[in-house]
């Protein structure tokens, strides 16, 4: 993966994402204060849409170091340095104590979770009993999905479809079978225009 070209498509293309999808998370998750975890945040750019609507303390949690330090930028850039902090680690592993964080996010990511079971297990993890998560992919709208994605065709032409063969698929029977290994009962799928989420209540 080319770091700095796929945060340059994240700047200028899904830009529009981030907000919209920020706006879903705190309705339907209803958290707004103590300590979020954005696992696979790339730039931190869900986390930091996030912070503008919330009190939340944020981690924002990537296994590249490189991208990190971009999320860093762009968290000074913000002005949230006070309250959202990088922290390099990986879903399967994840850096932080039992019962610990109020809400985990993620946007992306999961498509390429090697272990969708052990890593929904670290999410239970980490959760504060009353916590949520919210972990998926989507563009938040129809319109913003359909925008996006003929910007992505004109920039790159020869681009292969995901469509029903790629991450667009619908997975939630795959999604199911990984939350019942984990020993996860209390979840939601979600698919619609918004995109495919996953929300785990503790």
């Amino acid at each position: 993966m080319n770091i700095r070209e796929f945060d340059r498509v994240a700047r200028e293309v899904f830009a529009p994402v981030y907000p919209v999808i920020a706006g879903q998370i705190r309705a339907r998750t209803g958290i707004t204060a103590g300590v979020c975890l954005d696992i696979g945040t790339g730039g931190g750019y869900l986390g930091i849409a996030l912070a503008g609507l919330t009190d939340l303390e944020f981690y924002l949690m990537d296994k590249s170091p490189e991208m990190l330090e971009i999320a860093y930028m762009n968290v000074v850039g913000a002005g949230l340095q006070n309250r959202v902090r990088t922290i390099l680690g990986d879903v399967h592993d994840i850096p932080r104590e039992d019962n610990s964080v109020d809400l985990v996010i993620s946007r992306g990511s999961l498509f390429f979770w090697e272990d969708k079971s052990r890593a929904f297990s670290e999410i239970h993890r980490v959760l504060k009993p009353g916590g949520k998560a919210y972990v998926g992919g989507g563009m938040g709208t129809g319109k913003l999905y359909r925008k996006i994605r003929e910007e992505m065709e004109k920039r790159n032409p020869e681009r292969q479809e995901d469509g029903k063969e790629g991450r667009f698929a619908d997975h939630r029977e795959l999604y199911r079978e990984a939350l019942n290994r984990a020993g996860i009962s209390t979840y939601t799928l979600i698919r619609g225009d918004e995109g495919s989420w996953i929300q785990i209540a503790k």
